[in-house]
């Protein structure tokens, strides 16, 4: 597994949240409220999942969701990749995941895990790399993948706190599947942003599994 500090940055969107929007993006999403939904959200898939020892998660942040799982599954080996070194430093003080600092663009690992998660990250890739982030997805994983993102059936982009070319919505899931036709549709849901207990951000999730 190399765990690199030095990394190549190839779009303006790894640029945008390696500096000061992702720097504050971090304190916008620390709380315990977003920890208690996210807990509720990971029950319903990993109530969906096989057996899961190990979690490795693109654009981990500072560990909102790796928390929520460890909380659910105490034993879980958990890794996640980040691109925000505040963020970075943040998770890795938590003692509770290993955490490589790089770009989920170029990042190579040697070994693979039960569950790959990416959770409001590929929305913000640019839509010419994306593929690249569906091989590691696919390839980093041994049995199941958990996509949850702002779904649309066409892509779209759309303005992202006064940025441009910082949003994007599209079929993630589908276009994965169709990628890589030995991936089933396990289970998917919503998660509406006026849910009264459990909000999360009009997110939709889904989970997939190697056949």
């Amino acid at each position: 597994m190399h765990n690199k500090d030095e990394r190549q940055i190839e779009t303006e969107q790894e640029e945008f949240w390696l500096g000061d929007f992702g720097d504050k993006y971090i304190d916008r999403n620390r709380n315990k409220e977003l920890l208690a939904s996210n807990i509720s959200l990971f029950k319903s898939i990993l109530s969906r999942t096989g057996k899961i020892y190990s979690v490795l998660e693109f654009g981990c942040n500072i560990g909102m969701n790796l928390k929520s799982i460890k909380s659910l599954l105490p034993e879980v080996k958990l890794v996640g990749i980040e691109i925000n070194k505040k963020a970075v430093d943040e998770l890795r003080s938590s003692g509770i995941a290993k955490v490589i600092h790089g770009s989920v663009l170029d990042v190579e690992i040697d070994r693979s895990f039960d569950l790959t998660l990416v959770k409001t990250v590929l929305i913000h890739i640019n839509p010419e790399k994306l593929d690249k982030v569906y091989s590691r997805l696919y390839e980093f994983s041994d049995k199941y993948i958990c996509i949850a993102e702002y779904y649309n059936p066409l892509p779209v982009e759309i303005n992202y706190r006064g940025h441009n070319d910082k949003l994007f919505k599209r079929d993630f899931a589908g276009e994965l599947m169709k990628k890589y036709p030995d991936l089933e549709l396990v289970d998917y849901g919503f998660i509406y942003h006026n849910d009264p207990i459990f909000p999360q951000d009009d997110i939709n999730w889904f989970l997939l599994k190697k056949k």
